[in-house]
């Protein structure tokens, strides 16, 4: 997952590895002295280091690394992150202040550059938040299922929704607009590197070659 996935296309195809070979690994041809279809790009990694990304929501599997692991089936634990990269999250013992442990997962963004007052304010949001009753295993027992990491992250972004005057989100509306896209993309990103490590390459048909078949049918 250190590595970059880059993406170019030849003879119709759309081709992804983790370097651009001498020759086209479909038709052999060399790509000495001659220009590719469209430039290589690179595929931007959906995993990111969540102490690195202040403000946001985190989702990293429960066990093991996020590459190998986030298959779809695997346990997800969410976190909210403070303006210092502290991963505050809900687990069976009560509110954990994570410094580590949160290198490899995917981010939401909670906080725009520019929102000086909520960013000031952030760090003091979080910690009343977390100091709540509610979330003392004293007083109020995990459940997987009503009483968990992801209500907690999400009773959080909506205390400070409301504290900005902004309508509350749903379990359902912050999950499909905000989370599936992502993981989406990184179950994908995810798919390629395992291609890849294994065949040195993902091949396929470019959506131009599909098309044209479409449209001679």
């Amino acid at each position: 997952m250190d590595k970059s996935v880059i993406k170019f296309s030849h003879c119709n195809k759309d081709i992804y590895c983790f370097f651009v070979p001498e020759e086209c690994p479909e038709c052999g041809v060399s790509f000495s002295g001659r220009r590719l279809e469209d430039a290589p790009i690179s595929i931007p990694n959906p995993f990111t280091n969540g102490h690195k990304v202040p403000c946001s929501f985190l989702v990293a599997p429960t066990e093991g690394t996020l590459l190998g692991d986030f298959d779809g089936g695997s346990d997800l634990h969410t976190g909210i992150t403070n303006t210092k990269g502290v991963v505050y999250n809900y687990t069976k013992t009560g509110v954990r202040k994570d410094n580590i442990g949160w290198e490899k997962c995917i981010s939401v963004p909670l906080v725009q550059p520019d929102m000086y007052n909520l960013l000031n304010q952030w760090d003091q949001y979080l910690e009343k938040f977390s100091s709540a009753e509610m979330w003392d295993p004293l007083c109020q027992k995990f459940d997987e299922e009503k009483h968990n990491c992801y209500n907690y992250t999400l009773a959080f972004i909506n205390c400070v929704l409301a504290a900005q005057g902004k309508r509350s989100l749903s379990k359902e509306e912050f999950t499909q607009s905000f989370v599936v896209p992502r993981i989406k993309r990184a179950s994908k990103y995810r798919m390629l590197c395992e291609e890849i490590s294994q065949n040195y390459f993902y091949i396929v048909d470019s959506p131009l070659k599909e098309q044209d078949d479409a449209n001679s049918e």
